[in-house]
């Protein structure tokens, strides 16, 4: 059963991203997202705490921390800390670091460290004891008799799809594109399997801007940023494997007319270097649409094994955005479980 999510930017007031979580939480979502990106917006580790405490039943996480801009036993002990506040509502997203890291002069983590933090994290934050740094860790103090943290893991190219395959308990998709999100489960439950894991287990999470709305071209405009945003990550694909490999040519062939990428406009409506992005990669890449049209893409989501939709809450008319699918949306999917 397809269930919801959605990602709220952490900008000021943090009241703003508080209230957007609790009304998302009033219409019907399971879960309430947040990037973490500490320079473009506030400190989400100061923030969702209160966040936690101001919500009952939705679960939170970011999407996407990375194991590179703190030391990843920091990262273990807040999202551990943060299950006791919570009540045991974390669900821990992690990619190897795009906005977070370069913004500081930094690069995304190499895939291969990615990996033995990501493994670490993982263990530690659950009450595990783990080997770092020549130490044996433990967190004492880790609530075991709650729901273990999930980890999903963000990631394009086969090597980071490996990662979550061998490590994740499910994989992070930037973008609503049926043909690519095969793909990319393919190669993750491919490495899965290979490392001895069940690949039936392995969960697809999707994140996307929606617009329910019957103004297609205003829709259009105001999700345009967003496949500017993964070809930062197809770029980094390209420069490791080129334009001529196993990566599907539906993800790559459009970041040719890509001319930069400002990172001050970085999930933001209008953003100027989304002005390449066509109309055909606005409605591949998101879920745009009256709530017929909107449906029936999640529906050929979900018949795909797409586990979780996250509605990207970075347009205009936020509160409407969740009230079109607290009322015309996700009632069509409950429903079908009941």
């Amino acid at each position: 059963m397809l269930t919801f999510g959605v990602t709220v930017l952490p900008d000021p007031p943090v009241s703003r991203m508080i209230d957007l979580m609790r009304f998302a939480e009033q219409q019907g979502f399971e879960y309430a997202w947040t990037y973490d990106s500490h320079i473009l917006w506030q400190e989400t580790y100061a923030t969702f705490p209160l966040a936690a405490d101001r919500t009952e039943r939705i679960k939170l996480g970011h999407f996407v921390t990375n194991p590179g801009i703190r030391d990843p036993t920091i990262t273990a002990s807040w999202y551990a800390t943060m299950q006791d506040i919570s009540g045991g509502r974390m669900a821990m997203g992690i990619g190897r670091g795009d906005s977070s890291r370069r913004v500081v002069g930094l690069q995304p983590v190499k895939v291969a460290e990615f990996e033995r933090r990501c493994r670490m994290i993982k263990d530690l934050m659950n009450g595990r004891a783990v080997s770092w740094n020549d130490k044996e860790l433990k967190l004492e103090w880790a609530r075991t008799d709650l729901p273990e943290i999930p980890m999903w893991i963000a990631g394009y190219g086969p090597k980071a799809l490996a990662v979550a395959g061998r490590v994740g308990d499910g994989v992070i998709i930037q973008l609503a594109d049926p043909q690519i999100i095969r793909w990319i489960m393919d190669t993750a439950r491919k490495a899965a399997e290979e490392a001895g894991r069940d690949p039936g287990e392995l969960k697809c999470i999707v994140g996307a801007p929606s617009n329910v709305t019957d103004d297609i071209e205003s829709a259009r405009e105001q999700a345009r940023w967003f496949p500017a945003m993964v070809s930062n990550h197809v770029m980094d694909l390209i420069e490791r494997y080129g334009f001529d490999s196993e990566i599907p040519a539906a993800l790559t062939d459009y970041v040719k007319a890509r001319k930069f990428y400002d990172y001050k406009d970085h999930s933001r409506v209008g953003a100027k270097h989304g002005e390449f992005v066509t109309d055909e990669i606005c409605d591949r890449f998101c879920v745009l649409g009256t709530p017929e049209q909107a449906a029936a893409k999640l529906k050929e989501l979900e018949s795909i094994g797409v586990d979780q939709f996250n509605v990207y809450l970075m347009t205009h008319s936020q509160e409407e955005t969740l009230e079109a699918y607290g009322k015309e949306i996700i009632p069509r999917f409950a429903s079908v479980a009941a």
